[in-house]
C-alpha cells in the first residue's frame, strides 16, 4: 500500500466503497488522514465498519470540515448529472479528487531523487493490452516494476515507492477526469472512439477526458500518441505548440514517429523488428500496442534487443484476443474485452473469416460501423439483449440468434468444423456485458467454459 500525506489529522470524504475506494481510505488513514466513508449499498458500509473506518451518512454530515472529496470512479462527475455529493462538496468549496490523484500526491511528496518513474496508459481500446505488454517489456528487461490502476490491482494498493521503481498505470477516462497533478514520465494515448459519452456529455467531453493524462507532464516527459484518427493528431499538434516531447504511433505510413503493421515494427519510416514470431499479438492493433510498449521501453533505457525479447515473448493478456482452445482445426479466440464496435473491429480485422459470437448490452451506434467488416463474418451467432437488434443489422450475413453463451458456442464449433480446415470461433460482442454477467472477465470465463466443455484442448503458451 502507499501511504497518501498531506491531511494528516484532517477529516476526507471517501464515497463508493468498491475496491478504489476501499484501497484509498487505507492509504489515507496510513498517511494521517481521517477517512469518513460513505456508500449508498449496505454491503459496502459493512465493509468499512468491520475494517474500524467511520462510516458516516454524507448525507447529513456538515461538508465545511472536509479537506476533500476522494470519488470513486463508478459515480459521475458531471454528467449526465454530477452525483449529489459531488454537488455537496462544490456548495462547500471542497476539492473532487480520485485515488490516481492520491497516487500522484503521494510521489509529489516524495524528494526527487526517491520517486519512482511512472508509465500511464489511457485509450479507448488496447489500453489493458498495451499496459500488461509494457509490464512485461521492463520486467523482461530486469527492471522492478509494479502494475495497476484501472487494470488488475487498484493502484494505491501497489508496493510502496522506491527510487529504482517503475509504475505501469492503466487510467480510465473517470479516472483523469479526477486528476489535476498526475504527471507520469510516459504517458499513453493509444486511441480515441466514441465511448461512454453519456458520462462525458459528448465527445468533446469524452477527448478532453483523456487529453488530461499529458496535462501536468514536465518538459522531460515524453508523450506518446495514436495518430490513426483526428483527434489523436490533434492532440499531438497541441502538445507539440506547446513545445512537449512527443512521438506518435500509427497503423498506416506515417512520415515520423513509430509505424505498426502486422508483423513488423519500424520508426521514422525504418524497420526496427519483425513481430510475426510473436504469436500473442495478432492483428493491426496489437502491432499498435508493441510500438507504445517499445517506445516507453526505449524511453526507460531498455536497450533494443531487450525490448524486442521482451515483445516475442509476450504470453498475451486474458479476454483479449486469447487463444483459449483448439478442437481439430478449429481455434477459439476469447475477446470478451471487445466490449464496443471498435474493439470488436480490430479483431475481426485479424482474420479473413471468422465464426462469430456477438452480443450483449448494445452500446450506440450498435455494430452499424462494422458493416465493411462483414465479408470476414462466416457466420454470426446473437446473444443477449442485443441479439434481435444485431440480427437485423446483419440483415444477409449468416446468422442465429443463439441468446446464451453456451448455444453460440456450440454451434459456432459444428459449423466451424463442417466448413473444413482451419477455421475460427471468435467471441468479441461489442457490447457491454452487463445484460448477462458482472463483467467481461466472467463472460469471457464463461466462453473459456463453453469451449473446454465441448472437448477442445487449451492452446499451449506462447
Amino acid at each position: 500500500m502507499i501511504p497518501v500525506p498531506g491531511f494528516e489529522g484532517r477529516r476526507v470524504a471517501v464515497f463508493g466503497l468498491g475496491r478504489s475506494g476501499i484501497t484509498a481510505a487505507r492509504a489515507l488513514q496510513a498517511g494521517g488522514a481521517v477517512p469518513i466513508l460513505w456508500d449508498d449499498g449496505v454491503s459496502g458500509r459493512m465493509q468499512a465498519e468491520a475494517e474500524g473506518f467511520v462510516v458516516e451518512d454524507l448525507t447529513r454530515a456538515d461538508w465545511s470540515g472536509f479537506a476533500a472529496l476522494v470519488l470513486s470512479p463508478g459515480a459521475p462527475l458531471t454528467h449526465p448529472k454530477p452525483h449529489w455529493t459531488v454537488e455537496r462538496a462544490h456548495q462547500a468549496g471542497v476539492p473532487v479528487i480520485g485515488d490516481v490523484e492520491l497516487f500522484a500526491r503521494a510521489l509529489d511528496a516524495l524528494p526527487k531523487e526517491q520517486r519512482p518513474r511512472v508509465v500511464a496508459i489511457t485509450g479507448t481500446n488496447g489500453k489493458s493490452t498495451t499496459t500488461a505488454l509494457i509490464g512485461w517489456v521492463l520486467k523482461s528487461a530486469g527492471l522492478s516494476v509494479h502494475i495497476g490502476g484501472n487494470i488488475g490491482i487498484g493502484v494505491l494498493a501497489l508496493p510502496q515507492p522506491t527510487p529504482e521503481a517503475v509504475y505501469v498505470i492503466e487510467v480510465s477516462s473517470y479516472q483523469l477526469d479526477l486528476t489535476t497533478s498526475f504527471a507520469p514520465d510516459v504517458a499513453i494515448l493509444t486511441n480515441i472512439s466514441p465511448d461512454h459519452l453519456d458520462r462525458h456529455g459528448g465527445m468533446e467531453g469524452y477527448v478532453a477526458a483523456k487529453q488530461r493524462i499529458f496535462q501536468a507532464q514536465g518538459a522531460e516527459a515524453l508523450a506518446l500518441v495514436g495518430v490513426d484518427e483526428a483527434w489523436g493528431q490533434g492532440i499531438a499538434a497541441d502538445l507539440r505548440a506547446q513545445g512537449r516531447r512527443v512521438e506518435t504511433v500509427s497503423t498506416g505510413a506515417v512520415v515520423e514517429g513509430y509505424q505498426a503493421a502486422p508483423g513488423q515494427l519500424s520508426l521514422n519510416g525504418q524497420p526496427v523488428a519483425d513481430l510475426s514470431a510473436a504469436r500473442s499479438l495478432p492483428g493491426r492493433h496489437n502491432a499498435q500496442n508493441a510500438a507504445f510498449a517499445y517506445a516507453a521501453a526505449r524511453a526507460l533505457g531498455v536497450s533494443h534487443e531487450a525490448a524486442v525479447e521482451g515483445l516475442l515473448s509476450f504470453p498475451g493478456l486474458a479476454h483479449r484476443m486469447e487463444a483459449v482452445g483448439r478442437l481439430g482445426a478449429v481455434r477459439f479466440i476469447n475477446d470478451s474485452k471487445g466490449t464496443n464496435a471498435d474493439a470488436a473491429r480490430q479483431a475481426l480485422a485479424s482474420y479473413p473469416s471468422v465464426f462469430w459470437i456477438a452480443g450483449g448490452k448494445a452500446k450506440e451506434g450498435g455494430i452499424d460501423s462494422l458493416r465493411d467488416l462483414f465479408p470476414h463474418v462466416a457466420k454470426a451467432y446473437l446473444i443477449g439483449e442485443a441479439a434481435d437488434a444485431f440480427a437485423v443489422t446483419l440483415a444477409d450475413t449468416p446468422h442465429v440468434v443463439a441468446h446464451t453463451m453456451e448455444r453460440a458456442v456450440e454451434l459456432a464449433a459444428a459449423d466451424a468444423a463442417k466448413a473444413g480446415g482451419e477455421q475460427v470461433v471468435l467471441l468479441s460482442p461489442a457490447c457491454a456485458s452487463f445484460d448477462q454477467f458482472p463483467d467481461f472477465e466472467v463472460r469471457g470465463e464463461a466462453f473459456r467454459a463453453a469451449v473446454l466443455a465441448l472437448g477442445a484442448q487449451p492452446e499451449p503458451a506462447a
